[in-house]
């Protein structure tokens, strides 16, 4: 009886392992596309965490971490230099996704893991690079930004105009995005959290593994103290702090997040309006695409879900008696 039992946990472990093996060729292979043939890029970095997850919510986190450590090794011996963060990103970020979904997590829960995880290795990154390759990539961007502004210059002064106030913008905005890098690193580590947790809730389920879903969307609620921390940092928004300083730095990459909450937070209203009054599924969909392009939507947005926070005006709507 117990050569059997142990013939069957050899066969299980083979088998974990073996699934292992599979799953780290597959993110490789995915990684190497991403590397050395750019037009897959876009298409593929979305499912890199994906065989980390699959892995980890199947076997826990010490095969996951086990994993992880392969990919590591492989992405370095394999991708060189430029393998590695994709490796640790990736791992890291569905590691800890996978481990949470394992233990049934609500889905923003898992969300707000697998961002931190993004972020973490984001800023580990981050640091690496300007630590070790003495490059900041942040610098590099608006460098690139600034020859862009010099061409646009050029190109006009060889047509006899003179660089209009637009450039002058331009350029004051190249500099203020030097200011920005914990809020484009947040903001990174979020979007792509969401995007990737998507993708996975998709796959997971024809895999058999049901992972909480989300709520819909018009049922999304932030934390009523977030309000507070909106309110008081608008208010410090318009305190003219030194440029350069602590305080500047906080309140600008604090105030862009409040903001996208609160506009979200509209959003989730109008959403919730449309389903109550039994208005089309389309209407509040364009709503929210426009306001990616048109300010005055955002801010609208924004009001409503100030409106929203304040006074609960979702649970005044009530839906319409036939």
């Amino acid at each position: 009886m117990r050569r059997v039992i142990d013939e069957v946990k050899k066969l299980q472990k083979t088998k974990v392992l073996t699934e292992g093996a599979v799953l780290t060729g597959i993110f490789i292979v995915m990684m190497l596309l991403s590397v050395f043939v750019p037009f897959f890029l876009m298409a593929l970095m979305w499912f890199l965490p994906l065989p980390f997850i699959i892995y980890t919510a199947r076997h826990d986190v010490k095969p996951g971490i086990t994993m992880l450590a392969a990919a590591v090794l492989l992405s370095s011996i394999i991708g060189g230099f430029i393998g590695l963060p994709y490796a640790l990103l990736a791992g890291v970020g569905g590691v800890t996704a996978g481990a949470l979904i394992r233990r049934n997590k609500d889905a923003f829960f898992v969300l707000a893991g697998s961002s931190i995880a993004y972020i973490v290795v984001l800023v580990v990154l981050y640091a690496a690079s300007i630590l070790i390759l003495n490059i900041d990539p942040i610098a590099a961007i608006q460098d690139v930004m600034r020859q862009s502004v010099k061409q646009a210059e050029a190109m006009l002064s060889s047509i006899g105009q003179e660089p209009s106030q637009n450039l002058e913008a331009f350029n004051e905005m190249i500099k203020q995005i030097g200011y920005l890098g914990p809020l484009l690193i947040v903001f990174t580590g979020i979007f792509y959290a969401v995007i990737t947790q998507l993708i996975t809730h998709a796959v997971l389920r024809r895999l058999q593994i049901n992972p909480k879903p989300f709520p819909p969307f018009r049922q999304w609620n932030f934390p009523r103290s977030l309000l507070w921390y909106y309110l008081i940092v608008s208010i410090a928004f318009f305190i003219e702090f030194e440029e350069g300083s602590a305080p500047f730095i906080i309140v600008w990459n604090v105030f862009p997040l409040l903001e996208t909450a609160m506009a979200l937070q509209g959003f989730t209203v109008v959403f919730y309006y449309c389903y109550v009054k039994s208005i089309s599924k389309a209407f509040p969909i364009i709503l929210l695409i426009s306001g990616l392009f048109l300010p005055f939507v955002l801010l609208l947005a924004r009001i409503l879900g100030i409106i929203d926070l304040g006074f609960q005006l979702k649970k005044r709507l009530k839906p319409d008696v036939k």
